[in-house]
């Protein structure tokens, strides 16, 4: 998941470096959804990790 918010982060870039505004808007907005969809489900993993033990 993390790859596809960078790959709409390029595309943002991309996008607004040629002035598809409207375009890199969107993207950039996919991309930080995708990002932080990202970081809930690595906290997510992470916690329960920490409660499941190490014997687990």
């Amino acid at each position: 998941m993390l790859r596809w918010a960078l790959i709409f982060l390029v595309v943002a870039l991309v996008a607004a470096v040629l002035g598809f505004g409207g375009l890199a808007g969107t993207a950039v907005g996919i991309a930080k959804l995708l990002f932080f969809i990202f970081i809930v489900l690595f906290l997510v993993s992470a916690v329960m990790h920490l409660v499941r033990g190490r014997g687990a």
